[in-house]
């Protein structure tokens, strides 16, 4: 199951086997004014028991520099088939990452939690700067992060 949620990360859609029911979601990750360099960040989600279903998004095109997104790296050995055609620019201190994809109904209000793993150039690496359940409640909401993302939220 695991390596079919990657291929269907691929094409920036995370669904489940059977489930064809997917809505666009918006997500919106403001960066603090952390003084540095771009972020590197990691946007993947976790089933209810905290397991790896799939990867959304990474900031950033250098993959040697994938290993400072501690959690995402753990949890999917650093297989840049994970994340390939789903790649963008890395995020400049108090600049804003908006990304639309398509995830699954099935994930909402079912236990999954959306992660981001945050990494700058000679700064701290943040493994699980945000983890927010994904909820229909929860859209909407913003939350902030450990140390480099000043808020973050998800809209449906």
């Amino acid at each position: 199951m695991k390596s079919l949620l990657a291929t269907l990360a691929l094409t920036t859609a995370l669904t489940l086997p059977g489930l064809a029911v997917a809505r666009p979601v918006t997500l919106t990750t403001t960066l603090s004014s952390y003084g540095g360099d771009g972020a590197y960040l990691a946007l993947y989600v976790t089933d209810p028991s905290g397991a790896y279903a799939g990867s959304l998004w990474m900031a950033g095109g250098k993959s040697k520099y994938y290993e400072h997104l501690t959690d995402w790296y753990r949890a999917t050995g650093g297989d840049t088939a994970q994340v390939d055609g789903i790649t963008g620019a890395s995020v400049g201190a108090g600049r804003t990452l908006e990304i639309t994809l398509d995830l699954a109904d099935a994930l909402f209000d079912a236990g999954y939690t959306l992660h981001i793993d945050a990494a700058v150039e000679d700064m701290r690496d943040s493994p699980n700067e945000v983890a927010v359940p994904l909820t229909t409640k929860g859209a909407g909401t913003p939350v902030k992060g450990r140390r480099y993302v000043a808020s973050f939220a998800y809209d449906m």
